[in-house]
């Protein structure tokens, strides 16, 4: 919005002194994750004492946890918190027109009212179970629903390729988006062009390219009109499957919250070098025309973690409530679809895939030794995996840190992919 009205003001009454800083990504980065921050930390704690007033507090399911009946009445839905961080600093500094940063704000207020839903049935009306699991799920098929379609449908979502690497992988004139545009390099004259393809990038091999109309089972031209055969289901499950995984994660103070704002620096690592043509053909990943934008929707994510993180830390004077644990987790998914890194997500997000896995071996073998043996057995203490370690009884502050060191490293490695072939 501002560097629209900055814009609009040069066209109108001339040249501005300074207005040229807003035509860079990185400062405008710089300045979203400032009014982030600030938002979060000014608002949170006005925030805090209204939900106090209201009595919106956590109940306690009493689980044999050490200081677990401690935080008894700390008030919930806090995601709000998240969201406002999110959403004005990003309405009023990224640019409104682009396709990636527009997608970004209905799935980061599409998964909000889900989650708002969720709490306020849970609070309000004392239902525990909150929104039932059917209309959660309705909600995320709705959300990956958006973004594939998006992605094959809008002609503002293309990959911009060499005219001769795009023949070697298969595409053709009638892929193209536009002219073909002579670039020069040097004495070199490159023809470059936009084409609308599901090429992704997929790390470790050397190719570094899958089209997801490979995956079809007909004859090419058949092939990349049926595409949306796979590419529909699997946008939908990456969304639910790590919008929950993030649900999931949040059980420990501060846990979900740093470990989702990790992420979002390494997301926007990969939106700044996609979205940069020089960077984007030195590591020879995909160029994506202004996915250069989503650095400002990533700062202002990791802005909105951090400032949450001020309350949330341990001991919480706050709790995210699914308003921001699915929300979190929806966002980072719709961020790595739309960069083309949903295939580094199991890396990436490897914390969240321990969590949910945890959860699923546990059900899975307490059901399977019932049936067989009559008496449910478990593998862990408890599941999922950091109240495991509650359960062993490792301090909460020294899990949660644990947990965050662990994400550092695999987003350390998942930007490492960049570069192994």
């Amino acid at each position: 919005m501002l560097i629209e009205l900055v814009e609009w003001l040069e066209a109108t009454f001339g040249p501005i002194k300074g207005a040229g800083l807003f035509q860079y990504i990185t400062f405008r980065a710089g300045v979203a994750i400032i009014l982030s921050l600030l938002i979060s930390m000014v608002f949170g704690g006005r925030i805090i004492r209204f939900l106090k007033q209201l009595q919106i507090g956590e109940s306690i399911r009493d689980l044999g946890l050490d200081g677990q009946k401690e935080k008894e009445g700390t008030p919930t839905m806090g995601g709000v918190i998240i969201i406002m961080a999110i959403l004005i600093p990003c309405l009023l500094v990224a640019r409104l027109d682009n396709v990636y940063v527009v997608l970004m704000i209905i799935a980061t207020s599409w998964m909000a009212i889900i989650g708002f839903i969720d709490d306020y049935i849970k609070v309000f009306r004392k239902n525990k179970k909150g929104l039932h699991g059917i209309f959660k799920i309705m909600g995320q098929v709705g959300l990956g629903l958006i973004i594939a379609l998006t992605m094959i449908l809008s002609d503002d979502v293309v990959v911009r390729m060499e005219v001769d690497t795009a023949e070697s992988v298969g595409l053709t004139a009638a892929d193209r988006v536009g002219e073909v545009l002579d670039i020069q390099d040097g004495e070199t004259v490159i023809q470059k062009a936009d084409y609308k393809t599901n090429l992704t990038n997929v790390p470790f091999f050397k190719g570094n390219r899958l089209d997801y109309a490979w995956l079809v089972p007909l004859r090419k031209g058949l092939a990349r009109e049926w595409v949306w055969v796979i590419f529909v289901p699997l946008v939908i499950f990456v969304v639910t499957a790590v919008s929950n995984a993030a649900n999931l994660t949040d059980g420990l103070d501060g846990l979900a919250t740093g470990v989702s704002g990790i992420i979002a620096v390494t997301l926007g690592v990969f939106a700044y070098v996609s979205g940069n043509a020089i960077a984007a053909d030195y590591l020879n990943i995909l160029y994506l025309p202004g996915t250069g934008e989503l650095v400002i929707f990533s700062a202002c994510l990791v802005g909105g973690c951090l400032g949450f993180l001020w309350y949330n830390s341990y001991p919480a004077q706050i709790f995210m409530g699914d308003t921001g644990s699915l929300t979190l987790g929806g966002v980072i998914a719709a961020l790595a679809i739309v960069l083309r890194k949903e295939l580094l997500i199991p890396l990436l997000c490897g914390v969240f895939l321990a969590e949910t896995l945890s959860v699923i071996i546990q059900v899975s073998y307490f059901k399977y030794t019932r049936r067989r043996y009559g008496e449910g057995r478990r593998i862990l203490l408890m599941s999922p995996l950091h109240h495991h370690y509650q359960k062993k009884g490792m301090n909460e502050v020294k899990i949660v840190t644990r947990f965050w060191i662990v994400a550092v490293l695999l987003a350390v490695i998942t930007v490492i992919t960049l570069k192994i072939r």
